[in-house]
């Protein structure tokens, strides 16, 4: 029989993240966009490096940066009381450096299509840089935004290596539907292992579908 308990925790995973991920990816898009900072373009390719990592090497180095025998997870846990290994708050932080690009992308590239004369306009009505983050620049890319918070929580809800790597796989603690459809095959229960493939084929279909239909609205509002 097929458990409900991966399906909620995995929706869980995938809200908290997406969440995290958009207050974190908005400043960051837009810094990556109107710096003049050299620098940033080794902050692009950090950001970027899990799109072509293996998962199960950005969860292994996860993995040992979080353990409590090394200094990074030691420190977490004397003077935070905070343990990222094997934990759903451990969870949370891998899936929030491996989903980031899917997320900063998006909205980076929606940055960098708006013109100029915005900003020049704002700026000049005495607007500070917030404002015209919040109320000028993020309106005109609210297709980005969707689409970048629909490919964060689809890729969220798709990973496998890296939640393996940190989370283990631990009943209603970081079991999710990724995870319960490798014991499933393991198990050699297929029909338990089909349902859980059917649904993340159907969810990835949606999302995609979404994804699509949004695009295509936006086309179509800039051509009317």
């Amino acid at each position: 029989m097929v458990e409900l308990d991966p399906f909620i925790l995995t929706f869980e995973l995938a809200t908290v993240t997406t969440i995290i991920l958009f207050l974190i990816s908005v400043p960051l898009s837009y810094w990556l966009t109107y710096s003049t900072y050299k620098i940033k373009y080794l902050v692009e390719a950090l950001v970027s490096l899990p799109l072509i990592l293996p998962p199960s090497v950005l969860g292994f180095y996860l993995l040992l940066a979080f353990s409590p025998q090394n200094a990074f997870g030691k420190f977490l846990e004397k003077y935070f009381d905070l343990k990222l290994v094997f934990t759903f708050e451990g969870l949370i932080v891998a899936s929030i450096l491996y989903s980031l690009p899917f997320m900063v992308q998006p909205i980076h590239n929606g940055l960098k299509m708006l013109p100029t004369s915005l900003l020049e306009a704002s700026y000049t009505l005495g607007k500070g840089r917030l404002t015209t983050l919040l109320k000028v620049l993020l309106p005109n890319i609210r297709t980005s935004l969707i689409t970048g918070c629909v490919l964060s929580f689809a890729h969220t809800v798709g990973e496998f290596g890296v939640v393996l790597m940190v989370g283990g796989n631990i009943p209603r603690e970081t079991r999710v539907v990724s995870i319960a459809l490798y014991d499933e095959v393991e198990a050699m229960n297929y029909r338990g292992a089909n349902i859980y493939a059917a649904t993340l084929l159907l969810f990835a279909f949606i999302t995609l579908l979404i994804v699509y239909l949004v695009n295509y609205r936006s086309r179509i509002s800039r051509m009317v």
